[in-house]
């Protein structure tokens, strides 16, 4: 398969993966469904699952396989964007091109459709027992996933970033923050797709460093998005991080010192890469997302 074919793939599998584990609404419970529909199935990069999907085919693993890990990682991705969205954080009108989750319905349900979306995928990385995971590494993808999604992880680097609004960060501590608000996410896709297909603890150590580089270089992309992007093609505003008085890599380098950091971090991410016999995939995935335009 060419890369855009596999992409395509990779998004299909995690499409009809999200469709499944979506499909019964309980009766009294259908606008809380549709709330969390709207927002996990709009479409997206889906970058998190891909990444599974991947890092498993090239540990040996089987889609089968993974399809659990890769659907749980991307529950929490949507959940997160949900929060985000809301008035006491980043107060976003539009997501993916569409209405935020709490604009198409209201703020008590898109609050309680990201809660959902946060418990869920825990539940459905039980799943991967009757997919061909070992019981060991089920338990080591649910330990990894609520670690780097939760206080320690990504909630945590959220914090940070909303405690620390307004207020002048330096290089290293802006580092720290984008490390956990979204390189940790991209490391439990990447590690668990590792962990799907029993890979040894080197492969997992490529795939963490691996996600660590690619997730600040991801970050400081949006960065640079947020000033120079088009709305519509990015499907949100654009101008946030200025108006909600966020420090950024735009802000401490400008625009080319911010580009120059987001380049030397995708080659660092790239020559990570040669730790696997037919990386070629990923780094061509790895070189896209740092010339996106949305």
């Amino acid at each position: 398969m060419t890369f855009s074919e596999k992409l395509l793939h990779y998004k299909n599998i995690t499409e009809a993966g999200l469709e499944r584990y979506t499909r019964f609404v309980p009766k009294k419970q259908e606008k809380l469904f549709e709330a969390m529909k709207y927002s996990l199935l709009a479409g997206g990069k889906r970058i998190r699952p891909v990444l599974t999907f991947e890092f498993a085919r090239l540990c040996g693993g089987r889609e089968e396989s993974a399809l659990p890990a890769a659907c749980a990682v991307e529950m929490i991705h949507t959940f997160s964007l949900i929060h985000d969205d809301l008035p006491c954080m980043d107060n976003d009108d539009m997501r993916r091109g569409r209405k935020s989750c709490h604009r198409q319905f209201d703020e008590a349900t898109a609050l309680l459709a990201g809660d959902a979306l946060e418990i869920y995928p825990f539940e459905i990385l039980y799943d991967s027992v009757g997919y061909g995971v070992s019981a060991e590494n089920t338990l080591k993808m649910v330990k990894l996933l609520a670690e780097y999604a939760g206080h320690m992880g990504m909630i945590g680097g959220q914090q940070v970033d909303t405690q620390f609004e307004g207020i002048p960060l330096g290089e290293k501590e802006l580092t720290e923050t984008y490390r956990l608000k979204t390189s940790r996410l991209l490391q439990a896709a990447a590690c668990m797709g590792c962990l799907s297909a029993g890979a040894g603890e080197d492969k997992l150590k490529i795939a963490f460093e691996y996600g660590d580089k690619l997730g600040i270089a991801f970050q400081i992309t949006d960065d640079i998005l947020d000033v120079c992007g088009d709305t519509k093609e990015i499907g949100k505003p654009v101008g946030s991080d200025k108006e909600n008085n966020k420090e950024t890599f735009v802000s401490l380098f400008g625009i080319e010192g911010a580009k120059e950091r987001a380049k030397r971090l995708t080659r660092q991410a790239l020559d990570l890469l040669d730790g696997f016999a037919d990386g070629g995939f990923l780094k061509e995935l790895t070189v896209e997302l740092l010339n996106r335009k949305k």
